[in-house]
């Protein structure tokens, strides 16, 4: 009965996933040549194929370290706090959730050995595999889940992803707590006995599985968490792992830090790699010439690079899954507040030359609010295959921009607009800012676009806090289903920069979590198109193109798995041969 169970929920998704990503990941940068591409459509399975046959090598297990670059440093190791995807990757190298994805991207067991699903799809019985442990060797319990997703619906922890377990995970009680309505020893999840975790909802969730290899849902044993008091998730001393890795070496902000394979593991056994060493590396080249010496075994790479790199057999692409986009500020920014204005900054934008002359990459131009290639609708076709679906209110068209700019600067009764630009001290950014830059002043008279350069945890806040007029950013899907994006423009929602509010956009997405047709799957992805609509024609974004990943990957090394949806890169199968 639960096996059958089992596959009736996955059935019940009505999502795919694949590819490289997770929201706010180490891969800052995009960059490939798309006709040497080894994979590009977002299959976790065909990118992972491709990786191994670029190598033509039989690897074989060796006694090395997979030696890692990424771009930014961890923010932060506390799993109900973190928010990008480099702290999500190093969190996930030590910690399991109660599911995990296999190298397709479907969801398998990990913590949870088993469950069941009642038959109205409102609660989910979890029973945590006997063999689990921490690292301290306390046993892993239902207690420990209970305890975290309690931390992250608590107004005193302020989690920026609190609402992946009310608007998102549709959790008992969340949203009510969150508002600071309920205590949160309401929340709907209750430890049975030490090993059964039972989980009730507000209305059946179909990806509600896939959320649980999300960090946010990771468990944190309470009394280790109070013996840490506010050093929690600072250090090697004040974590614990019931995953495949151990943290031994780390301090925040850290430009190299070591994981060591977990021995105490339940999956031990399939662990091959003895150890990941990581290295913060933001110079592009610097990071190239470090993976020529043998310092790395994996590295991105981008622009003129690709040129350099793009016939050598250890050169691949890999679809990232992650939306750039351009959020303007429509909250005390008149100018932004200004419809035309937003509509003419929108269509004065060449795309294509975004990707084809300055990533050079197999990155996508994008003119819809939710990327390609990661959500697959009940017909099993791509959400967002339609790319000119909303031509009519995002294109490149300067004819057009130019009678939205004037409409807008009669509105506004100036003559001239200067407006500044937050973007992240990353290569990629400053380079596609820099390119919006000369495209919007070409087009439109009297714009002046100044840039301001930040590290990315600053250019984040900054967003978050409404200090900013127009930001260069990108999401990346944290589960496979389009609410992934369109969850931000709820009013209110913490990643909903431009601080944007429309009561029909929120009444549609009631409508498609909490209303009818949460359990109507053809009928809510319709209804999530005219969400996206009004999103489009309100320009609350100027979306600019769906990443792809130039990586270098060493001959010596199969098994890294790349996902699109919530997890960039996944090692604990990984091999290197010495």
């Amino acid at each position: 009965m639960k096996k059958a169970k089992a596959l009736l929920a996955v059935a019940m998704s009505v999502t795919l996933m694949g590819g490289l990503a997770g929201c706010g990941s180490s891969a800052d940068t995009a960059a490939t040549d798309s006709s040497s591409a080894a994979a590009t459509d977002g299959s976790a399975a065909e990118t992972t194929a491709a990786a191994d046959s670029s190598a033509e090598t039989t690897v074989t297990a060796g006694t090395s370290d997979l030696n890692v670059m990424i771009e930014t440093p961890v923010e932060s190791l506390d799993p109900q706090q973190a928010t990008d995807g480099t702290s999500f990757e190093v969190i996930a190298d030590y910690t399991d959730g109660l599911m995990q994805m296999d190298a397709d991207g479907q969801v398998v067991n990990a913590l949870a050995e088993d469950y069941d699903l009642s038959e109205d799809g409102l609660t989910y019985t979890f029973y945590i595999r006997e063999d689990a442990n921490w690292s301290n060797g306390t046993p892993v319990t239902a207690a420990d889940f209970v305890f975290a997703w309690q931390r992250a619906v608590d107004p005193d922890v302020a989690s920026e992803y609190s609402y992946m377990l009310s608007d998102i995970g549709q959790i008992k009680n969340a949203a009510e707590i969150i508002a600071g309505e309920l205590d949160k020893s309401e929340l709907g999840v209750t430890a049975v006995d030490d090993k059964t975790l039972q989980v009730e909802l507000n209305v059946p969730v179909s990806y509600f599985l896939s959320l649980m290899y999300f960090p946010t849902y990771y468990p944190v044993n309470e009394e280790f968490f109070n013996s840490c008091g506010d050093t929690f998730a600072t250090s090697p001393e004040t974590v614990l792992s019931n995953g495949a890795f151990v943290l031994d070496s780390y301090e925040p902000a850290a430009t190299a830090f070591h994981l060591t394979k977990n021995e105490t593991y339940y999956n031990a056994d399939s662990v091959s790699i003895p150890g990941i060493s990581y290295q913060v590396i933001q110079d592009s080249q610097q990071a190239l010439m470090s993976y020529q010496t043998g310092a790395l075994d994996t590295t991105l790479v981008n622009g003129e690079q690709v040129d350099q790199v793009k016939d050598d057999p250890e050169f691949m692409a890999i679809g990232a899954g992650y939306l750039w986009y351009v959020s303007p500020n429509m909250d005390g920014v008149p100018e932004l507040e200004n419809l035309n204005i937003r509509m003419a900054l929108t269509m004065a934008i060449n795309r294509d030359s975004i990707t084809e002359d300055v990533l050079k990459d197999g990155s996508a131009s994008t003119y819809t609010a939710v990327p390609m290639d990661f959500a697959t609708g009940p017909d099993g076709s791509d959400f967002s295959e339609d790319q000119t679906l909303f031509a009519d209110v995002c294109a490149y068209d300067t004819d057009k921009a130019l009678e939205y700019w004037n409409a807008g600067l009669e509105e506004l009764g100036v003559s001239e607009i200067t407006l500044d630009m937050v973007v992240d001290a990353d290569d990629a950014p400053q380079k596609v800012a820099q390119v919006l830059k000369e495209q919007w002043e070409t087009t439109l008279p009297g714009f002046t676009v100044n840039l301001t350069i930040e590290p990315k945890k600053q250019r984040v806040q900054d967003m978050q806090d409404g200090n900013f007029e127009l930001g260069l950013t990108r999401w990346g899907p944290d589960y496979a289903d389009p609410m992934t994006y369109l969850g931000m423009w709820i009013t209110g929602n913490s990643n909903n920069y431009g601080l944007w509010s429309n009561e029909e956009y929120d009444a549609i997405i009631d409508e498609c979590t909490t209303g009818d047709l949460c359990t109507d799957a053809q009928g809510r992805w319709e209804r999530l198109y005219d969400a996206e609509r009004i999103v489009m024609e309100e320009a609350v974004i100027f979306p600019l193109y769906t990443q792809c990943n130039a990586e270098m990957l060493s001959s010596k090394v199969t098994g890294i798995e790349f996902h699109q949806v919530a997890l960039n890169r996944v090692y604990k199968n990984a091999v290197k041969a010495d």
